[in-house]
């Protein structure tokens, strides 16, 4: 009996192709939501070790700035008092490595990542998989 296998290839841009997240479905994805723009609050910026719980007090508008030129954010949101973190030129996170697809920093990614996508994102309960590349086998 022959064992099909679904691969999944979703679009991020067409919520459509999106599958409902399942436990460990991120074990076997390429981290394509790691792709999408994060945005996250100042004391997000603060345990991912970004800003010192100091620069809280600093008026929100110059921290952002400041962010812009070290390349830490690329966009801040002054209503929402929301930073979108910098990606790579290839639309990656910068926190992400480029050739395992895993955080290099899981255990103190912002909110939004912890609660994506279970909570929040484009279609909540849903994730836009797509399967990883098996790594080449040396010849």
């Amino acid at each position: 009996m022959q064992k099909h296998v679904i691969i999944h290839n979703a679009d991020r841009d067409n919520l459509d192709t999106w599958v409902r997240f399942r436990k460990g479905l991120c074990d076997s994805c390429a981290a394509v939501c790691c792709t999408m723009p994060a945005e996250v609050r100042a004391r997000d910026l603060v345990r991912l070790g970004l800003i010192d719980a100091f620069d809280l007090e600093t008026d929100p508008k110059q921290l952002a700035r400041s962010l812009q030129k070290q390349g830490v954010i690329e966009h801040f949101n002054f209503r929402h008092a929301l930073f979108t973190l910098a990606r790579r030129a290839n639309g990656d996170c910068r926190l992400l490595d480029p050739v395992t697809r895993r955080c290099t920093v899981y255990e103190q990614r912002p909110d939004t990542c912890r609660d994506h996508p279970q909570k929040i994102g484009p279609r909540p309960g849903h994730c836009p998989y797509r399967q990883a590349q098996a790594p080449a086998r040396p010849r």
